[in-house]
C-alpha cells in the first residue's frame, strides 16, 4: 500500500492500528492501538522523560509565568537572586496541570524565591510543608494562602512539586508538598 500524507488532522470513530504483516504467512500483528476510547495498547514500550527548564538557573533574578503546556516539567532554580514564579492564569484547563521545582543554589541571605498564584485571595496552595533537618512531628499543614516562600537561607537540594486539583475558572486549588531546610512558608 502507498504512504498517504494529509493536511490536517486524522480522524477516526473506531481507533487507530499500525500492524506489521508477515511476509511468509499474512500473519496480522497490531503493534501499537489507540482504541475508540483512547486507551494506548502496544507490543513495544513507550519512553517518556521529564522536560528539564533553566530559566529560573541563572544568577541573576528571574521573573516568569507558566504555562498549563509546561505541566509535567522539572524547574530548577539557583536561589542566590530573587525569583517570582507565577503559576497559569486560573482556567477549567488546569485541573491536573503540575510542576517540579529542584534548587540548585541555596537562597541567599537576604533574598526569597516565591512561586505565586494569580490574582489575589482568590486561589489557594494546600501544601504539606516538611523541615528537611527535622522529623515526621514536624511536618506543617497550611491551606490558606497564595504564595509559597522558599524563605532566605534556604539551603540547595529543596522540592517543591504542586499540581492543580481544581479550577472553576475564578478559584483555584494546588495541591503542594514542600522538603526545604528552613521550612517554606505559605501566605
Amino acid at each position: 500500500m502507498a504512504n498517504t500524507t494529509f493536511n490536517g488532522p486524522v480522524r477516526s470513530e473506531n481507533g487507530f492500528k499500525q500492524v506489521t504483516v508477515a511476509a511468509s504467512t499474512g500473519a496480522v500483528t497490531t503493534n501499537f492501538e489507540i482504541a475508540s476510547d483512547g486507551a494506548i495498547s502496544t507490543t513495544s514500550t513507550i519512553v517518556g522523560r521529564q522536560k528539564i527548564d533553566t530559566t529560573f538557573n541563572a544568577a541573576g533574578a528571574a521573573s516568569a509565568t507558566l504555562t498549563a503546556a509546561q505541566s509535567g516539567t522539572l524547574f530548577l532554580i539557583n536561589g542566590a537572586a530573587n525569583n517570582v514564579i507565577t503559576l497559569p492564569a486560573v482556567s477549567t484547563g488546569n485541573v491536573g496541570v503540575t510542576y517540579d521545582f529542584f534548587l540548585t543554589v541555596a537562597v541567599g541571605g537576604s533574598v526569597t524565591t516565591t512561586i505565586v498564584l494569580p490574582g489575589s485571595a482568590v486561589s489557594d496552595f494546600q501544601a504539606m510543608l516538611s523541615l528537611v533537618a527535622g522529623t515526621a512531628a514536624n511536618a506543617v499543614s497550611d491551606v490558606a494562602g497564595d504564595t509559597l516562600t522558599l524563605v532566605n537561607s534556604t539551603v540547595a537540594n529543596a522540592r517543591v512539586s504542586m499540581t492543580c486539583v481544581s479550577d472553576d475558572g475564578t478559584n483555584s486549588k494546588w495541591m503542594t508538598t514542600a522538603l526545604s531546610t528552613p521550612i517554606a512558608t505559605v501566605a
